[in-house]
């Protein structure tokens, strides 16, 4: 059939039986096995899978981005046109004003030495297709229709002076500014809370529609494909194993690994056991989620970690910025608080200071009793050796030129805990807690996988039997089923060594199932606190429920109806 006629002219993207290979040191990789999908305009198509399955190889290769040492066969058509045999030149032709790309990271696609404007502008005049103030004129078009608003004066700022959605925004305007018959959008939100994700889902469903723009979609987050996608393509070790309507896929799987993968996803409103585990007060002995008082005769925690009115400021050109403000909780032994919020609201703030990285403006700080900011020396030492951390990437966490073994027992080599026979012990043991071979003792954290990596972080973090764990977004790089392999995992931990642990994250589903009570903030304060069950399930405040209903769910009817209570709710209760 010809390009001219039929159902082709709606095809914006298609793969036919694309193999990519990567010339290794010693072999050749094949990343990519006989790959075919198609994507229409207007439609949107998701491709699923874990690390390592080939999806970001088969967008790079659309976009004839691949490194030197990759080789490339089947065919590639972006609207008619065969990518595979087109120049540089042409190739930078086609980019944008046919095919444009959408990045997880927005700050690794700004230019953060250029203004918005300049970068948008740049794109409109490489191509041709606007000059001088006409190219700006459009660029500030461009800004509004992706949701910024005064975009004619915030043409002239600069992408630290954005917030990270709207940063995301930025780059979907650069994205269509020519006009490009796809998308590819990789990982898109991930790095956004649930608010500022569902706003993004919400623009490019607008703009695919308004703009008859098809969205090769690839993420990780089911929740994501099954709000916006339209069809679905399941990667698995370079091959398509699965493809099929977002419904189908999603709530039919007919392959084993489909299958394995849904059941690996949190899903919000089906708690986990340690939900019912908590006795009532959500967190704060003694007192309801309201304040008032304990009934009598129930049993009083005794907490590891409290808060009472607390206050952390940052300092900037001598002037103080009070990022969290009269903030009380307590968490006791055994217990997992989850600390949610939308960015910026100071959940990471009181993991930085809890772990003694940031001084307190005001308030107390306990930990056993004792007052945190108020000891100096050995004494906040000893402290911080009963505190242990896992932190969000643990390749940034890891010392890269430290062996596995030596990774885990850094923190009894600082304290000056054991001597080198009880910490390679110590090791071996922790290794088998966080299910890794312990042949791994002496390889490197580069020659492990991300989940991998992220085991032998909760094991450093155990290496001294701490009684308080701070985990900072501890799961949200990892694929689904490594996510719920090391939350399973970590559940695990908790219940025998039975530390009490401070869970800051922005997947409301991870929290559901894991956490015994839930500290709800904005804006450096508390929103609402209690018992997960009760705050997860049942909020009271106005926030809280557009915050849940905000966090998308793997059940394509499902989710359509909680996006659809969602606009109801906020044009009910609209955000200020």
């Amino acid at each position: 059939m010809s390009s001219a006629e039929g159902p082709d002219t709606r095809t914006a993207l298609r793969f036919e039986g694309v193999d990519v290979f990567f010339d290794a040191e010693f072999s050749e990789v094949h990343a990519v096995k006989g790959f075919s999908l198609e994507v229409k305009r207007g439609e949107v198509v998701a491709l699923v899978g874990e690390s390592g399955s080939g999806k970001s190889a088969i967008a790079t290769a659309a976009m004839g981005l691949l490194p030197a040492n990759a080789r490339v066969a089947g065919r590639i058509q972006v609207g008619g046109t065969d990518v595979l045999g087109l120049d540089e030149a042409r190739l930078r032709r086609m980019r944008a004003s046919n095919i444009a790309m959408v990045f997880q990271e927005p700050m690794t696609a700004l230019n953060p030495v250029l203004t918005v404007g300049d970068q948008l502008t740049e794109a409109l005049e490489l191509h041709g297709i606007a000059h001088g103030k006409a190219a700006d004129r459009r660029a500030a078009e461009l800004l509004g229709m992706v949701g910024i608003p005064d975009p004619h004066q915030r043409l002239r700022q600069y992408p630290h002076q954005f917030s990270g959605g709207q940063r995301q925004r930025i780059v979907i305007a650069m994205a269509i500014s020519c006009g490009p018959r796809v998308i590819i959008a990789d990982e898109p939100t991930t790095a956004l809370d649930v608010t500022v994700q569902a706003e993004i889902l919400d623009l490019l469903r607008e703009l695919k529609d308004k703009l008859d723009t098809g969205i090769l979609l690839i993420t990780h987050n089911m929740g994501v494909v099954a709000d916006l996608a339209d069809r679905v393509a399941v990667m698995f070790q370079g091959r398509v194993v699965e493809a099929g309507t977002v419904r189908d896929v999603l709530t039919r799987p007919e392959h084993a690994y489909t299958r394995t993968l849904l059941a690996a996803v949190p899903h919000l409103g089906r708690s986990g056991p340690q939900a019912a585990a908590l006795p009532a007060g959500g967190g704060v002995a003694g007192r309801d989620a309201a304040g008032g008082d304990a009934a009598a005769g129930e049993t009083v925690r005794q907490p590891v970690l409290r808060a009472r009115g607390l206050a952390v400021e940052y300092t900037a050109r001598g002037r103080a910025f009070r990022a969290v403000e009269d903030i009380s909780f307590e968490v006791a032994a055994g217990e997992i608080l989850g600390l949610v919020g939308e960015s910026g609201s100071g959940k990471s703030t009181i993991a930085k200071v809890v772990l003694g990285l940031l001084p307190v403006a005001s308030g107390e700080l306990m930990v056993h009793g004792q007052n945190l900011a108020a000891l100096k020396g050995r004494s906040a030492r000893a402290a911080r050796a009963r505190i242990g951390a896992v932190f969000q990437d643990p390749a940034a966490s890891l010392n890269p030129r430290f062996p596995i073994g030596e990774c885990i027992v850094e923190p009894m080599v600082v304290h000056g805990k054991g001597n080198r026979r009880s910490r390679a012990e110590r090791a071996y043991d922790l290794l088998d807690a966080v299910r890794l071979p312990r042949s791994v003792v002496n390889r490197y954290p580069h020659e492990l996988s991300g989940g991998q990596r992220q085991r032998v972080s909760i094991a450093r973090a155990l290496a001294l039997d701490p009684e308080l764990l701070v985990a900072d977004e501890p799961t949200s790089a990892l694929d689904v089923s490594v996510q719920a392999a090391v939350l399973e995992m970590f559940a695990e931990l908790q219940s025998r060594y039975e530390f009490a642990c401070l869970f800051v994250s922005h997947d409301l589903a991870v929290v559901d199932m894991l956490a015994h009570s839930v500290l709800v903030m904005r804006n450096g304060r508390t929103v609402e606190q209690g018992p997960a069950a009760r705050v997860l399930h049942e909020p009271r405040q106005d926030y809280t429920r557009r915050l849940l209903a905000a966090a998308p769910v793997p059940e394509p009817g499902e989710q359509r109806r909680r996006r659809e209570a969602r606009r109801a709710l906020l044009a009910e209760q609209p955000a200020p």
